[in-house]
């Protein structure tokens, strides 16, 4: 019995915690169920739930990506300038954001594995300092705005009343699931995590795994940034500033462990969603902004602690 309800905490520990968030938020809010807030709830999630995607990759492999906000900021930039000042169509304008954040997570990847750098900490901090500057410099620190209606429809626009920015959301979710438990570099992604030396020996190409888990996670990066792009109809380069932070927290608490090997996108989902419901339930509460800061730095590291417990059990 006591094994059943050690398996339905870290299956459903998560979500738990958001039920227990939303009922009491419905509760001391009368705004909180409202559908406009509950729309705008799914709007703040999809942002970090992309992004957290990409980084759920990295800390799956024992890894991190600190790059991901000034990469998300790196990949607007350049494909807002491109949109909007040199009139190119906006499809591959998108095409070029998404390119930018892949060949950012690439060059992540290669510094890592080519330069044998002892920790993605080093290369992703100094991609987060690389990017952030060329962002500033080839906007001249400036924002470019008059966005494409269907650009913001990807970031304000809804179906019925559903964002569409969520709907978006689900398809990646559902493709990364079939991604990481149904094809040869998802299981492998979880060896490399779980076992590197083991994984080497086994045969599997870490360094290619490792590669590619960087290159990801810069492209959801961008795919991040589009719906940023769309929702405040701006391409503007101090965009992300903390957003690796929120990602990495939503990952965690979503379940992933810090020592790789353990974590699901399912799991991280509910994580950004955790996030969202938090900051706005505080808005709503009107919580300084200050405060929210250490509220969110609070439950990271309960989450952590739990990981840490259960990892002390099994």
């Amino acid at each position: 019995m006591l094994k059943w309800k050690n398996i339905i905490f870290e299956k459903l520990g998560a979500v738990f915690g958001l039920l227990v968030l939303i009922i009491v938020l419905s509760f001391v809010s009368p705004y909180f169920l409202t559908v406009n807030n509950i729309t705008n709830v799914l709007q703040q999630a999809s942002i970090n739930a992309l992004v957290a995607s990409g980084m759920l990759l990295a800390i799956l492999t024992a890894g991190i990506d600190l790059s991901v906000g000034s990469v998300l900021a790196l990949s607007i930039s350049i494909g807002g300038l491109a949109i909007v000042n040199y009139g190119i169509n906006p499809v591959i304008g998108i095409l070029i954001v998404l390119a930018v954040g892949a060949a950012a997570g690439l060059t992540n990847g290669l510094l890592l594995t080519k330069l044998k750098l002892p920790h993605p900490f080093i290369s992703t901090l100094g991609m987060m300092n690389v990017a952030r500057g060329l962002a500033l410099i080839v906007t001249d620190s400036s924002p470019v705005s008059g966005l494409p209606e269907w650009v913001q429809f990807i970031g304000s626009g809804y179906i019925g009343v559903i964002p569409f920015s969520f709907i978006l959301v689900i398809a990646v979710v559902v493709f990364f699931h079939f991604f990481l438990n149904r094809t040869t570099l998802g299981r492998h992604i979880y060896a490399v995590g779980g076992n590197p030396e083991a994984a080497r020996l086994s045969g599997i190409d870490t360094k290619k795994v490792l590669t590619w888990v960087y290159t990801i996670s810069g492209l959801m990066a961008a795919m991040g940034g589009i719906v940023l792009m769309g929702r405040v109809n701006a391409a503007y380069p101090n965009a992300g500033l903390s957003y690796e932070l929120d990602a990495i927290a939503a990952v965690i608490i979503g379940g992933a462990s810090f020592l790789g090997g353990v974590g699901t996108i399912w799991g991280t989902l509910i994580g950004a969603m955790i996030i969202a419901v938090i900051r706005n339930g505080l808005n709503l509460l009107g919580v300084a902004a200050s405060l929210q800061t250490v509220v969110l730095g609070t439950v990271i590291i309960v989450a952590v602690y739990i990981d840490v417990l259960r990892r002390k059990k099994a």
